[in-house]
């Protein structure tokens, strides 16, 4: 066999080599932040897809229903006392009715979101699902 053909061979068995490594760290990395991770949500995922919940795709395409959940995220980015999850619930309007949900710090912040979307202009109800964990 040629000098040449071995680096070769040697070249692509290494390449493969550690491609296989990527992949497996990838892969362990993913099983990892699905199994033990404060960021594992499987059961709420699928309470989502039963049907009986509204998500952020039910969100209704009328200019007033998308203006009034720009505004309310609008408020709730600005607002540096709130929580990062505060910030991200999920804002679903239709027809004027906005359902938040998601998981917020206190029963504080919880109603202090429901004050922001309640005050915003078109609002005709706030539905208020949001989750948090008493002390």
């Amino acid at each position: 066999m040629s000098t040449r053909l071995g680096l070769i061979m040697f070249t692509l068995a290494g390449s493969l080599l550690i491609t296989a490594g990527i992949a497996r760290a990838n892969h362990d990395t993913a099983i990892y932040l699905a199994g033990s991770s404060a960021l594992e949500n499987t059961r709420i995922n699928i309470r989502d897809k039963d049907g009986t919940t509204l998500t952020p795709e039910e969100q209704k395409e009328t200019k007033t229903d998308i203006k009034i959940t720009a505004h309310i995220r609008k408020t709730l980015v600005k607002d540096e006392s709130l929580s990062t999850d505060a910030q991200n619930v999920k804002i679903i309007t239709r027809n004027g009715v906005v359902t938040l949900r998601g998981p917020v710090k206190s029963e504080a912040e919880s109603m202090n979101l429901q004050k922001i979307a309640q005050k915003t202009h078109g609002v005709t109800r706030v539905d208020n699902q949001l989750e948090f964990n008493t002390p």
